[in-house]
């Protein structure tokens, strides 16, 4: 801050110097002797100075508004800006990473799944290994059975 304010001074001083050329008349001029005609020079010179004055002032008030209001407030019209920015971009970082768990919730979720998917068939897989070897047991029974049964009767003619 102390840099620009040494800096803006500076251009200041460099404005005033150049904008208010010190306008006396020269030493060696020509006095009119007719004292109504000297009075509307003298009339003249000090309007015309006048008028450099006001014109003075006004470029220096210009400058000053230049330099100390227009410029902080472009300034601060950029911070604001770049505030902004970077709000949407913390905003948009914020749902990307919102989208982000979102995805991973629902491959979370896809994998839980597809994990109770595998148990379950698996689950089918061990009652139908379960049921055929029952099947089985209770055939060979049964035909045990028929076989004895067969034996008696042959036995008993």
């Amino acid at each position: 801050m102390n840099g620009s304010f040494i800096s803006k001074s500076g251009l200041l001083l460099i404005i005033l110097t150049t904008v208010l050329p010190i306008n006396y008349p020269a030493h060696g001029q020509i006095i009119e002797t007719n004292p109504q005609r000297q009075n509307s020079f003298s009339e003249r010179i000090r309007q015309q100075q006048e008028e450099r004055d006001q014109q003075i002032q006004e470029q220096v008030k210009k400058t000053w508004l230049q330099l100390y209001i227009q410029e902080p407030q472009q300034q601060q019209q950029q911070l604001r800006l770049q505030q902004r920015e970077f709000s949407q971009q913390r905003q948009q970082m914020r749902q990307q990473q919102q989208f982000r768990q979102q995805q991973q919730q629902m491959r979370q979720q896809q994998q839980e799944f597809s994990r109770q998917q595998q148990l379950r068939l698996q689950q089918q897989e061990v009652r139908r290994q379960q049921e055929f070897r029952r099947q089985q047991e209770f055939s060979r029974q049964q035909q045990f059975r028929l076989q004895q049964q067969f034996r008696r009767q042959q036995e008993n003619l």
